[in-house]
């Protein structure tokens, strides 16, 4: 993934709900948590070390952002209504959040605390700058992106440093580079910035209609059908819901999980070990399949042997691609040397010309070749290919508090697998 698309995941213009992220206050989601907590702006302005006519007023001003109230106001005190408890839920991880920051910044030396660090940040629109600048490393660009000035920028940068105690970017020939405790704290701030996304989208949604984004990681497998249905599916219901798909290898895609850039991912499956602080569900298995174009002379002969595939030239995913590992598995366990391919892509555009317009041969999931297949101008060889079964599915992070967009698209995708896919 480019540095530009990562920067495009965290531009709030996307829509409403990401826009208002900007615009909330760190300082009032504390209010807010610690009146929910305590039942009484009194009580709460008295563990903040703050007069209860400013919590009320960050109260306000959060309800003013929000758009709908978050309180029933009675007599015995301020309780939580349905979109308060929503809103509580997306704090309390925001505060694990930033609390984690805090215990990054102390192994780095820092003796910042949670609050400070919340104050220093002010808002979502400063953590989406730090991020964007750790990831851009280029501070014109990203005052550009966030109408600002490079001044403006430098002076949050140098404020935030100052009262972290420790250097979180350094100037190089490659531009402002985050040091290690810059990213790591940038690494908290997307996650943050997740949270504060879906804030309006979880409101939305207790209103009863569908809004936000949802960013979702299309490995190869899940591209050709059942990504592009589960979308017109989930637009078509929700039309105020904004999709938007991120291509890339896995480790790219895991490492924009984790930090919240993404959603979800969805393809093949990868061992447990690989997949450490994700959630995986299984949506159906697959497994790699010998294909060549309708008409090839393979498809004639009534029985093939490792001999006639050995004498094919074939188009093959670059080595180590998860399919071609698969291939060359099959191959030597069955006593066999693996094909050596005359064309190595991993564009499946090129690969769909060269099989449609030549005698070449490929092993890939049929899936991937869906309509070409159906449409009968490529044909699945009778060559079963053992050791090469795999998981399809989706993969997002332990713990995760999906976004009602989230929850729709994951159904929509769990739908068509259910229509499209053999059990």
């Amino acid at each position: 993934m480019s540095p530009r698309q990562r920067a495009e995941i965290i531009d709030p213009r996307r829509d409403a709900d990401a826009a208002r992220a900007w615009d909330i206050k760190l300082g009032h989601l504390r209010a807010f948590t610690q009146v929910a907590a305590a039942g009484s702006v009194t009580r709460a302005a008295k563990a903040l070390f703050r007069v209860a006519s400013a919590v009320t007023r960050s109260i306000r001003e959060l309800e003013r952002d929000l758009g709908t109230p978050l309180f029933e106001r009675k007599a015995r005190g301020m309780l939580l209504n349905v979109y308060g408890e929503a809103v509580r839920r997306r704090a309390a991880r925001i505060d694990e959040q930033i609390t984690e920051a805090c215990r990054d910044m102390a192994d780095a030396g820092s003796l910042i605390t949670p609050q400070t660090l919340s104050g220093s940040m002010f808002n979502g629109r400063r953590l989406a700058a730090f991020a964007s600048l750790a990831e851009l490393h280029n501070m014109p660009v990203v005052a550009r992106a966030f109408g600002i000035t490079q001044p403006t920028i430098s002076a949050s940068v140098k404020e935030l440093e100052d009262r972290v105690g420790v250097a979180l970017f350094e100037r190089s020939a490659r531009g402002v580079m985050p040091t290690q405790a810059g990213a790591a704290l940038a690494f908290r701030f997307r996650r943050v910035l997740a949270e504060l996304r879906n804030i309006g989208a979880d409101i939305t949604a207790i209103k009863g209609t569908l809004t936000g984004s949802v960013t979702i990681g299309a490995l190869p497998l899940g591209r050709t059908l059942v990504l592009p249905l589960a979308i017109a599916s989930l637009v078509g219901r929700h039309p105020m819901i904004r999709v938007s798909t991120v291509e890339g290898p896995y480790d790219v895609l895991a490492a924009s999980l984790s930090s919240g850039d993404i959603d979800l991912i969805l393809g093949a499956l990868r061992p447990p070990h690989a997949t450490k602080g994700f959630v995986q569900e299984a949506l159906f298995d697959d497994r790699v399949s010998v294909i060549v174009r309708a008409g090839h002379p393979l498809v004639r002969k009534k029985r093939i042997g490792f001999h006639d595939l050995h004498r094919a030239k074939w188009v093959l995913a670059r080595s180590g691609a998860p399919a071609r590992n698969l291939l060359e598995l099959s191959f030597r366990e069955s006593g066999q040397p693996p094909p050596l391919p005359a064309v190595e892509t991993s564009d499946l555009a090129i690969l769909r010309g060269l099989l449609l317009h030549s005698d070449m041969v490929t092993a890939i999931s049929a899936h991937q070749l869906h309509f070409e297949i159906r449409a009968g101008a490529l044909v699945v060889l009778p060559f079963p290919l053992d050791k090469t079964d795999r998981q399809i599915g989706v993969t997002y992070r332990s713990g995760a508090l999906l976004s009602p967009g989230v929850l729709a698209l994951l159904e929509a995708i769990r739908s068509v697998v259910r229509k499209h896919i053999p059990g």
